[in-house]
């Protein structure tokens, strides 16, 4: 399986999908801590992917996404965006209304 193929196996996985520095317990940087904390916020579950265990797919998905940094932010395959975003639709109530459309929310 080629690394573009990973990609998109991770991001069928679940709903929502974090690629991230780090874990969710263990974020192992400030914007991948704050994502985390406004998805927990919301309540949702999501599937998350360390990009530093796979150095190969933390390149590629720059190109996959055309999205330079992380953590990336994914909704039914399709790319949210960063911190800054995942922010800013948090506090609109954007992000509450994409989980709960995703079926990500409890």
């Amino acid at each position: 399986m080629d690394v573009t193929e990973r990609i998109k196996a991770q991001l069928s996985a679940a709903p929502v999908v974090l690629f991230m520095k780090g874990t969710p317990d263990f974020p192992q940087c400030g914007f991948s801590a704050q994502t985390v904390g406004a998805l927990r916020a919301c309540g949702a579950k999501f599937h998350h992917v360390n990009i530093f265990e796979d150095p190969e797919l933390r390149e590629a998905l720059k190109r996959y996404s055309n999205w330079p940094t992380y953590p990336q932010l994914y909704v039914k395959g399709e790319l949210l965006g960063g911190c800054d975003i995942a922010l800013e639709m948090y506090h609109s109530g954007e992000l509450q209304k994409a989980l709960a459309e995703a079926g990500a929310t409890a």
